[in-house]
């Protein structure tokens, strides 16, 4: 990377540093360049949905099913068009100094900012089962709302979720749940798979099946040797948000509600509650699919740019309230008052003074 790249022309701080170039950091930087906020994009290239390419990402009115790495890069060209500057690098740490914050990337480039807002996303970590991660967003997935169209009427495992079986029963008629390392199911949840015909395995698994010659999935096999055949396989991810870079900072970061993983702790508009520091997108939201983090990182740029906002007004307020060097009971500053609060109708104690 090169250092030129992050400076602005004038060498002062930029507005806002968006650490994340996904879709809710483009979403912010396209907010906030609209309003002349001056905006630099540092973004690692990991994009968390690349692995589904292939599949393409949904919910996203007006493009449906767009590829998810062509929606960022029209992303780019979009928040181009308003200054925004981004750049490839990777963020190393975040630190405050002064009234701004030092942007340290992994090969020692520095950048200051006002104003900071993370969106680097989350990292999947997948169930332990050899073979996993190399089908990983192709026929194993794990989002009936991402991915459960294109899987509709095929065969479909479950991998230790009685609440992704049940989501998946909504879109085929051949569903398995292999119980895997889940805990024990209840009486009652065991009624209601058999009442939907969902299939029960018990028994832990111990690998998958490939077709490689045709590169696709064709079953689930069992530590014991059984397989089991199945076209996709659903996974429960653990969430992690990437986070690991503000350790000085002081932000929280906590278990989601529902146990899914650890998300960035912030209010309504994605504060963090360290001054400064914003948060958008799956680093605060892990649940957030695209259309989410999209609207999270336009609420973000909106509540930072109103931040910033009211710190520049508070600033032009203090530079009026004295004039340095003068006696407040005097001509001088009698004077300067008038001009302020009468505008051409000043009529101050030097101008008498002065017979005027």
């Amino acid at each position: 990377m090169n250092e030129q790249e992050m400076k602005r022309v004038d060498g002062t701080a930029w507005d806002v540093v968006v650490v994340g170039g996904g879709a809710a950091g483009l979403s912010a930087a396209l907010t906030l360049g609209r309003v002349r906020r001056s905006v630099l994009v540092l973004d690692a290239g990991e994009p968390r949905n690349a692995p589904a390419v292939g599949v393409g990402a949904h919910g996203i009115l007006g493009r449906e099913g767009i590829s998810p790495l062509e929606l960022l890069r029209l992303g780019r060209e979009e928040v181009a068009a308003y200054d925004v500057r981004v750049v490839s690098g990777r963020v190393a740490q975040v630190h405050r100094d002064g009234e701004e914050f030092s942007v340290v990337t992994e090969d020692w480039q520095r950048v200051r900012a006002r104003r900071v807002l993370v969106t680097t996303g989350l990292v999947d970590e997948l169930p332990d089962v050899p073979g996993l991660a190399a089908r990983w967003g192709r026929d194993v997935l794990h989002c009936v709302y991402c991915h459960g169209w294109e899987v509709r009427d095929r065969a479909i495992g479950v991998l230790g979720s009685f609440h992704q079986a049940l989501m998946f029963r909504q879109l085929s008629t051949d569903v398995t749940l292999f119980l895997h390392e889940a805990t024990e199911l209840t009486e009652e949840q065991w009624e209601q798979l058999a009442g939907l015909g969902v299939g029960v395995v018990e028994g832990r698994v111990g690998g998958l099946v490939v077709d490689e010659e045709q590169d696709r999935l064709t079953g689930v096999r069992l530590v014991s040797g059984v397989a089991v055949p199945v076209e996709e396989l659903v996974v429960a991810p653990r969430f992690v948000a990437r986070a690991g870079f503000l350790d000085g900072l002081g932000l929280t970061v906590r278990e989601h509600p529902m146990g899914m993983g650890e998300q960035v702790v912030v209010d309504g508009s994605g504060f963090t509650g360290v001054g400064g520091v914003w948060a958008a997108g799956n680093v605060s939201d892990v649940m957030a699919g695209v259309p989410q983090a999209m609207a999270a990182g336009v609420g973000a740029a909106a509540a930072i740019n109103m931040n910033l906002l009211m710190t520049d007004a508070d600033r032009a307020a203090v530079s009026r309230t004295a004039v340095p060097g003068t006696d407040v009971f005097g001509g001088v500053t009698e004077a300067e008052v008038s001009r302020r609060v009468l505008g051409v109708r000043v009529h101050a104690l030097d101008g008498l003074v002065d017979g005027g």
